[in-house]
Parts: structure tokens; sequence; C-alpha cells
């Protein structure tokens, strides 16, 4: 993850090894991260059919969010106005397929038919980071194709530690997939309420957030604002954080909704970050037992003042059918044990 932004979502995605030496693929996939999601192929026309196949989603994620907002007035014909759908971007944790797109491709240069920089040439989805395993023979070739950008990286299959840089080589990339993605709705929330996301500050912590709870995946959250993140076994976590004016409003929606005079002075002290999740984080009189919507608040500068909280297992958000990483993976053994 870029330390100095928050992506508006990350999920695992897979890594597709193609090789025409059917004993290199078996070795490699022993030595390869156990929480790597990946596809072997030992024909390099099965991969690219693969890789330029309409079944893969074929348009990103990020592109479906942005539409022209139909209730603008036409009369302005010089003034166009994007909606942008973040409801959608949570969403996307109930989509079973999402760990089956191809972030990083892994091809050997020496195969027959069509070599490695040929393949990585006619892959059509221009997101797909491109690694090249080549012999000191093909050296030149390797260097060419990342100066002419048809490849990320290129490694020496004969390096004794070429195994330890594939796998930190394919963890440095693989973000760039999102990164990519991603560029043109990060600069359209940086200007709203989401301005945590370009925030350096925040993003360091919130690196740190991710680390302590082992966080493989997470998505944009609003009403409130922050992020839902899971870890590979579906434990789930919402991240609710609030800028000083929306900490001001918080309050100012409490005291117009008659709230009880204990509530308004908790929420003007900035201790508690209130979680009033059947009414899309604002207060209502419905929450009669308001004291257990309430949660311990951490203060953090960057660009402004922040207050956090994190939930576990938070109510909202129904994720009982939810396909997890962890499941994934098992899915993906199942299949290699039995030669799918």
């Amino acid at each position: 993850m870029n330390r100095s932004k928050i992506q508006p979502f990350f999920f695992p995605t897979t890594v597709a090894f193609v090789d025409d030496s059917n004993d290199f693929l078996v070795n490699l996939s022993l030595q390869l991260d156990p929480s790597l999601a990946f596809r072997l192929f030992q024909s390099a026309t099965e991969a690219l059919t693969m890789l330029n196949s309409s079944k893969l989603e074929a348009i990103p994620l990020v592109n479906k969010l942005f539409s022209l907002y139909q209730g603008r007035d036409e009369a302005d014909h010089g003034r166009q106005v994007i909606d942008i759908s973040l409801g959608m971007i949570h969403r996307k944790l109930h989509n079973e397929r999402r760990f089956d797109q191809i972030s990083v491709v892994v091809v050997d240069y020496d195969m027959p038919r069509m070599n490695g920089v040929e393949f990585c040439r006619q892959i059509q989805n221009p997101l797909i980071r491109k690694i090249l395993l080549t012999g000191k023979a093909n050296e030149r070739i390797a260097v060419e194709a990342f100066n002419e950008g048809l490849i990320d990286r290129f490694i020496r299959k004969q390096e004794p530690d070429a195994i330890e840089t594939l796998n930190r080589a394919i963890q440095e990339i693989q973000p760039r997939y999102f990164e990519q993605m991603q560029r043109m709705l990060s600069d359209s929330l940086s200007v709203g309420s989401h301005r945590f996301l370009k925030d350096q500050n925040f993003a360091a912590c919130f690196k740190e957030l991710i680390k302590r709870f082992n966080i493989v995946e997470y998505y944009l959250a609003c009403a409130p604002d922050g992020m839902l993140m899971v870890d590979a076994t579906g434990a789930s976590y919402l991240l609710i954080v609030q800028s000083e004016d929306q900490f001001q409003a918080t309050h100012e929606i409490a005291y117009d909704q008659l709230a009880p005079p204990e509530l308004l002075k908790i929420l003007r002290s900035g201790e508690v970050v209130p979680y009033f999740w059947k009414t899309q984080g604002i207060y209502s009189p419905i929450y009669q037992d308001w004291r257990s919507y309430l949660h311990p608040a951490t203060r953090i500068e960057g660009t402004e003042w922040y207050a956090y909280t994190v939930v576990k297992e938070p109510e909202g958000f129904n994720l009982k059918h939810v396909l997890f990483y962890a499941d994934y993976l098992e899915r993906l053994d199942a299949r290699t044990l039995d030669g799918a």
C-alpha cells in the first residue's frame, strides 16, 4: 500500500504463472508465499485466452462508479456533474469472483510458438503487471522489453535467490494494479468528506491498523465515512473517521433532533465517535440506549485534525454469505489436488 495515500478499496488478487515446463511450475508452486492466490498455465495460448476473456471483469469497478448526474439543470449546457456511486464499493465484498482477477502475470521467456515478450505484448488489460523470467542469454531482450514498458520486472532463473526475488517482486508490484485503476477515484474523493484518503499522516496510521488487525481487504464506506476492513477469515472491522467539521455537524444534527443534554455534552467533548448505524450515522430519538452506540475516539493530526474509532463486527453490514479469502485459498487448493 502506498504510504502517502489510502486506496478507496483493496482485495487480494490472483497471480498467473506461465511456463511450458510442468516440472518448473510444480516446483515453483511449492515455494510461493502460502497466502498468495495463483494459477499455473503450461500453455501460453490457454493463458492468453483466459486473460483476454470477456468473462474476467472487462470493465473495472472504478469505471462503473462514475456516471453523468441526471438531476442537473439542462439549461446549463456548459456544466457537467459527475455522480459517484460510493455504495457500490463495499458491495464488491459480496462478489465471490473478486479474488479471481489477475493482477500479475509471471511468464517464462523461452516458450514454444510464443516467447514471453510476445505474450506480454498480447495482453489486452493494461492494468495487469508483468514479470518476465529469463535466462542469461535473454537478458538483453528483457532489458529492451522493460525499457519499452512491456514488463515491470525481469528475473533471472539461474540466480540462487530467484524465488525469493520473485516473491518480493510480486508483493511490491501487485498493489499497482489497484493504484492505477483508482487514481481518478482517489482524486475525486479528496475534495469531499473523504479527505483522509490523501492525508499522509492518516495513511501511515491506517497502515498500522491494517497490520494490527491482519486485514487483507478493505472498502470505502460512507454514512458514516470510513473503511470496512476484513481479515482472511472474515472478521470485520469498521474504521469510522471524522474530521473537525464532521464532528461539528454530528453535534448540530443531534441538537436539532433534541438529543439528551448528556449526549450533547459527550459529543462536544470529542472523546467519542458515534456509530448510529440504523440511521446512516445520524442521531435520531430512536436511540434511547444511545450510550451503546458511542465508541472511544483516537485523535490524529494530519493536514487537519481527525478522530477515528474501530468497531469490531459492525452491525449494518450483512456479511453472512460472503466468501472470504481463507475459504477462497482452500477452494484453490482443492481444485489443484483434483487436477482442475
